[in-house]
This record gives C-alpha cells, sequence and structure tokens, in this order.
C-alpha cells in the first residue's frame, strides 16, 4: 500500500501547493491514503469547514491537528459531525471534543488507523503521549485491526519526538513528526520496520518565518514589542511530506521518500 502524510498546512499557500499538486500524486504515485496535518489551514491559525473542505476535495483522506486545534471556534463543532478531523489523542479525558484516532478506508479496500498525538516538552502540557499511544495502538493492532497505522506526533523537540518512533516501532507503518514547520533529513525505517521523520515541514510559503510574512516576527524578535497580528505569507507554498509504501501482509515499512514539490525548496519528487 502507498500512502502519503504531508506537514501543516499554512493558509492559502499551503492550501493552493495541496489544489496543485495532490490530485496528480494521487494518480501518479497510486496513492492508496493521504494524511494531511491541517491545524494552520485557515489563515494560518486552525481549521474551519470551509478550509478542511478544500483539503478533503483536492484528496485528503484524514486532517490532524495539533496546538491551534482549537484557534477556529468553530472547529468546536465542526470535529463532531466530521469523523475525518482528528485532534491530540491525549488531551484529559472529557476536555475535548471530538476523538483523537480512528480506522479510516483507503482507496484499496485496506484499512488505516491514525492518531494524532502531541508532545509535552516545551508545549501546552496534555497528558502523557506515550501512555495515549500505547492504548491506542493495544486497541487498534496492526496486522489485526487495520493494514497501516499512521502516528503524527506533534511536537516541539526533537529528542521526544526521536523517542516516540523508538517507541512505536513495529508496531506502526509510520511515525511523521510536525509542528516545527521546517522538514528534516533523517527520514529513515527503523529496525523493526517503522518509517519515521523527525518532521515532515511546513506546506506553505517558505519566503516567511515558519509560514508568516516577515515583518511583525521580526519585529517581536529585535524589539520585544508586539504591533500587529501574524499573517500568513502568501506567496508559491511547497507542498512537503513523505511517501511511505507499506507491505501488504505486516503493514510495516518497505519504503520511504521525501517530497518536496514546488515553492523555493530544493525539489524531492518520489519515484516508487
Amino acid at each position: 500500500m502507498r500512502i502519503a502524510f504531508f506537514g501543516d498546512i499554512v493558509g492559502k499557500s499551503g492550501r493552493r501547493a495541496v489544489a496543485e499538486h495532490l490530485p496528480r500524486l494521487r494518480g501518479e504515485l497510486g496513492l492508496d491514503f493521504v494524511a494531511i496535518n491541517a491545524e494552520n489551514a485557515a489563515g494560518g491559525f486552525g481549521i474551519t469547514e470551509r478550509t478542511a473542505g478544500e483539503l478533503f476535495e483536492a484528496g485528503a483522506d484524514v486532517l490532524t491537528l495539533g496546538n491551534h486545534a482549537w484557534d477556529q471556534s468553530e472547529a468546536l463543532t465542526y470535529i463532531e459531525r466530521e469523523p475525518r478531523l482528528l485532534r491530540p489523542a491525549n488531551y484529559p479525558p472529557g476536555t475535548a471534543p471530538g476523538r483523537g484516532a480512528g480506522v479510516f478506508p483507503a482507496q484499496n479496500g485496506a484499512m488505516v488507523f491514525v492518531m494524532n498525538v502531541m508532545g509535552r516538552l516545551f508545549m501546552d502540557p496534555l497528558d502523557d503521549p506515550f501512555v495515549a499511544v500505547e492504548r491506542e495502538l493495544s486497541a487498534a493492532p496492526l496486522g489485526e485491526v487495520c493494514d497501516a497505522a499512521l502516528i503524527d506526533f506533534h511536537g516541539e523537540a526533537t529528542s521526544e519526538k526521536m523517542a516516540m518512533g523508538t517507541f512505536c516501532d513495529g508496531r506502526a507503518s509510520l511515525v511523521a513528526g510536525t509542528h516545527t514547520h521546517v522538514p528534516t533529513a533523517d527520514h529513515r525505517i527503523l529496525p523493526n520496520g517503522t518509517a519515521y521523520i523527525t518532521d515532515l515541514g511546513m506546506t506553505g510559503d517558505y519566503d516567511s518565518i515558519i509560514g508568516m510574512e516577515k515583518d511583525e516576527p521580526m519585529r517581536r524578535f529585535t524589539t520585544r514589542m508586539r504591533a500587529a497580528r501574524f499573517q500568513p505569507a502568501d506567496g508559491e507554498g511547497t507542498l512537503c511530506g513523505v511517501v511511505v509504501e507499506t507491505d501488504d501482509r505486516s503493514g510495516l515499512a518497505v519504503k520511504l521518500q521525501p517530497v518536496r514539490i514546488g515553492g523555493i525548496l530544493g525539489q524531492a519528487e518520489p519515484a516508487l
């Protein structure tokens, strides 16, 4: 099975990059399933029903969130009506609407487990992400309940993300880090068969400061003063993520390649 996971969609630039490139990739690469982290899709902060709809229409099967999950108030009710939208699973029980994990049908008829979980180092503290992942993976074991398993680990610290990759090795098809908006070069298959990358990078305009127009972030860094709201940069976006090919029997990874298409970054288009 071939699965793609794309990193944090930032504003219109990111949504345009998905709409422009994803339909072609689905066809050319024979992608069976596509997951996207979309927590910055609406104006750079949160998600709305309309922006989610654009991503689903372009070919996303599941959308994940993160620390900006509730920046748009309508997400609190939309997530209850849209099972394909996942928020971090390690919110304390009973505190957040929606759900953090699910099993979803792929285009080829297989079933794909997807989980969104948030780190605790340098982030707003939620419950233990390792406990949450253990609970959900135990309830949907790879090769029994699902044919592939994807973990979106939304976190700041590279060490915590790497620890999660090791924790899931042999039990998930892919552990993909999100949140820092910079694609890392450490994509690899771990010793027991789990594909891993510390951060998928953002899908948005890289002529920016992590997706935002440069002036206001620079003002805050250099003067410690705020003068305006952050605004997402609106130039040509880069579609960033990975494509993983899994073994049909085990659900573990056999190939992993980065994706960087469009915009100003060095290009990387999978050839599976």
